[in-house]
């Protein structure tokens, strides 16, 4: 008899560790997606944040009348940062970039004073910066407005299916990990399904044949939750020599996400699973027990 229970907890115990090592594997697999989806929407906004539009500003525009319309064009929601750039720090940016001092070919200074604006990712599109731009033309300080708009459009013709697939992905990943779960849990509570036709028969309620498989349930997903966190981290950490930049792009907050995602996904899914199993098994007959 002694031998007998022994047996029998081993057994359980080996099947803990395997619930725990399926359940640690699967939800990697959903937090690297989690954080997938993370890094490209970071990754997306970045890309649009570096939209830049070139205000040029009159001949007689003074440099303080070009700053006072810099801070009125920053105070608008569509405008991130706003940089002053005089005729004199034009010519001295293109003798930088060119080797050569384009005034003695022009016989003077040939650049204008601008105004370089970074829009908001949200404003990062061809019809909000044709809105942008036909305010912009409204001030007399105002000669002209440039924009690389081809790119911005393909930019965002690129951008957006990237997106949608990403998010189409999550979803079926999402859905695979629930299936892969909820088999896992059904095979450990499979094992113990005369055990629960037991306690049914011996007049045990529903709630108290349930309460110690839900118990279960949660320290499993919490412990797989953990692992699976110390699991991306050292991704993360193995990762981060060959991508020097990328904390530009994961930052704490995706991670704080990512993780509790991984413990909300960890603690619903297999409270959740072990509930439909538990439930199937106690609504089964002994005959039907026999037969599965």
């Amino acid at each position: 008899m002694g031998k007998r229970k022994t047996f029998n907890l081993r057994r359980r115990g080996l099947q803990l560790v395997t619930l725990c090592i399926s359940t640690t594997m699967v939800l990697t697999l959903l937090g690297l997606v989690v954080l997938s989806v993370l890094m490209a929407r970071n990754l997306q906004k970045s890309l649009k944040e570096n939209v830049e539009i070139s205000v040029i500003l009159g001949d007689t525009v003074t440099a303080n009348e070009g700053k006072a319309l810099g801070q009125m064009i920053e105070a608008e929601d569509y405008a991130r940062e706003v940089e002053y750039i005089s005729k004199e720090d034009a010519l001295e940016m293109a003798k930088e970039e060119m080797g050569i001092d384009p005034s003695e070919f022009a016989g003077g200074n040939p650049f204008a004073s601008e105004l370089t604006v970074k829009i908001e990712a949200d404003y990062a599109n061809a019809d909000s910066l044709e809105h942008i731009v036909e305010g912009l033309l409204q001030d007399e300080k105002v000669v002209d407005v440039a924009y690389t708009k081809d790119e911005i459009e393909s930019m965002n013709r690129i951008l957006e299916p990237v997106s949608i697939a990403l998010l189409a992905l999550a979803a079926l990943l999402i859905f695979i990990c629930y299936t892969l779960i909820s088999n896992s849990v059904q095979l450990s509570i499979y094992s113990r399904r005369f055990s629960i036709h037991t306690m049914k028969l011996v007049g045990a309620s529903w709630g108290f044949i349930r309460k110690p498989f839900v118990k279960q349930a949660v320290i499993v997903g919490l412990i797989s939750a953990v692992f699976t966190c110390l699991i991306l981290g050292g991704i993360g950490y193995a990762i981060k020599p060959y991508l020097p930049h990328i904390e530009e792009i994961v930052t704490w907050h995706e991670l704080a996400i990512t993780a509790v995602c991984v413990f909300a996904f960890g603690f619903v899914i297999m409270v959740l699973c072990t509930l439909l199993s538990v439930n199937k098994f106690l609504r089964m007959t002994a005959g039907e027990l026999y037969k599965i």
